[in-house]
């Protein structure tokens, strides 16, 4: 480990980290994990400031700060790292020391060892992580934020005093608002009948056996000359998310409205929380409560996720200390701004010999939005998919120097380069599924992000 000198220290008075990220998202790689939906899910928001290790995994090999790196692998390398810092977290913080990022799901069809045959619609790392010598923690809950020099790339107490004052000067500043409203043009991979027809398909190998379920994407190029991070902070207002999040790369910047969790762990203890089901909300009140019901009792919706909890369960036994893995919730309706969500939670108790990547690798990518049996819905999405999914349904979040983590699905999710959006959106198939209903249903997904952009 490093010679850790850590400082934490309360924020007074109280600052939101969706405020205090105003002036940091310029930083080179800052980041933001934001629980804009203070929920029982949407805890703590984080920000990761002064990174010190940057690993990426693209298609040209495995970098480290940027250097390529060929005598080990990313995974063997991030296996080797997290054993030999391993820290102690006693603070009740998430984290204190570690690293945020992403893997696509790229990431997993190669974990996989699944090929693909279809082209990027834009090209970035298959995954990204960074560590940051500094966080910054909200607890939405409470409403208290805290700042953690970890005094790696500068001594922590003077960086403290050096975030204090930046933020103490800013004070002053008179904030910049975005002003007007923009046009976007919407070019989608997939006509309307071609999309109804893949999903057809799709209906066809599950009646034929190969798969019980699967899902369906479409992606949307769309162009606007909003920028990322005003993008981001209009959709955390008018859509309010658990596990959403912007990430500036430099050449690329993601923004993050996902209501999905992954994947977390927290002292060896781990859950799931898969999504299957959706309804748009109501325009009255009668019809909110119409369309909520109408998902809460439906048969299709709930066999759906009947069978991804089905996955879920026996990906984490692989895992897991025997008999520990149970449903602790099987049919919640959770209501966001836009949309009804039907979820599950699955829980279970990693093994003693076993570490965060040995999790992610029995995992990921997640069930919610691969299929099952996973390894033959891959294929059939590669065959039917006009376009591979690249960070669409992967999985941000973060991952700590002593063992826990938490990641989402990336979902509700607009990938911007080089002027462009790009925003997939899709949902679960089985035997029962309506052709109309399932496209109908894409659109409905990306309205909250479309609207944002705008």
């Amino acid at each position: 480990m490093y010679n850790i000198n850590r400082v934490i220290k309360k924020l007074t008075p109280h600052r939101s980290a969706a405020e205090l990220f105003k002036y940091f998202s310029n930083e080179k790689d800052c980041v933001f994990l934001d629980s804009s939906l203070v929920n029982g899910l949407g805890r703590y928001s984080i920000i990761g400031v002064r990174p010190y290790l940057k690993l990426v995994k693209d298609d040209h090999g495995f970098f480290i700060n940027e250097q390529k790196v060929s005598e080990l692998s990313f995974e063997e390398y991030l296996k080797k790292y997290l054993s030999e810092h391993k820290d102690q977290n006693k603070s009740g913080l998430p984290m204190l020391s570690g690293a945020i990022g992403y893997f696509s799901y790229e990431y997993g069809r190669k974990l996989m060892e699944i090929p693909s045959h279809k082209e990027n619609l834009v090209m970035i790392p298959d995954a990204v992580l960074v560590f940051y010598d500094m966080y910054i923690i909200e607890d939405c809950h409470e409403k208290k934020t805290f700042l953690v020099a970890n005094g790696i790339t500068e001594d922590a107490e003077k960086l403290i005093e050096s975030v204090e004052k930046r933020l103490t000067e800013v004070l002053l500043e008179k904030e910049q608002v975005a002003d007007g409203s923009f046009n976007i043009e919407i070019t989608p991979n997939f006509k309307k009948e071609e999309y109804k027809q893949a999903v057809d398909e799709m209906i066809r190998y599950i009646i034929e056996g190969d798969i019980y379920i699967t899902n369906m994407t479409q992606q949307l190029e769309v162009k606007s000359n909003k920028k990322p991070l005003d993008v981001f902070y209009d959709l955390r207002e008018n859509n309010p998310s658990p596990f959403g999040g912007y990430m500036d790369y430099g050449d690329f910047q993601i923004v993050c409205a996902s209501p999905e969790r992954f994947l977390k762990m927290k002292k060896g203890h781990v859950n799931t929380r898969p999504i299957k089901g959706t309804r748009k909300r109501g325009e009255t009140l009668e019809e909110d409560l119409l369309m909520r019901n109408e998902l809460k009792n439906s048969e299709k919706d709930k066999s759906e996720l009947l069978m991804i909890v089905d996955l879920e369960r026996n990906d984490l036994n692989r895992v897991c200390k025997p008999g520990s893995v149970k449903v602790t919730e099987l049919f919640t309706v959770e209501e966001y701004a836009t949309v009804f969500h039907l979820v599950s939670d699955i829980e279970g108790v990693l093994q003693e010999n076993k570490t965060i990547m040995d999790l992610l690798e029995a995992t990921f990518p997640g069930g919610s939005i691969t299929g099952a049996p996973k390894y033959r819905a891959m294929e059939i999405i590669d065959e039917l998919e006009n376009n591979r999914r690249n960070l669409y349904t992967g999985s941000i979040g973060y991952l700590t120097l002593d063992g826990d983590c938490d990641f989402n699905i990336v979902i509700r999710t607009a990938l911007h380069k080089d002027g462009m959006y790009y925003l997939g959106v899709g949902g679960g198939i089985t035997a029962e599924s309506d052709l109309e209903f399932e496209y109908e249903e894409t659109l409905q997904k990306a309205k909250a992000v479309l609207e944002a952009m705008k």
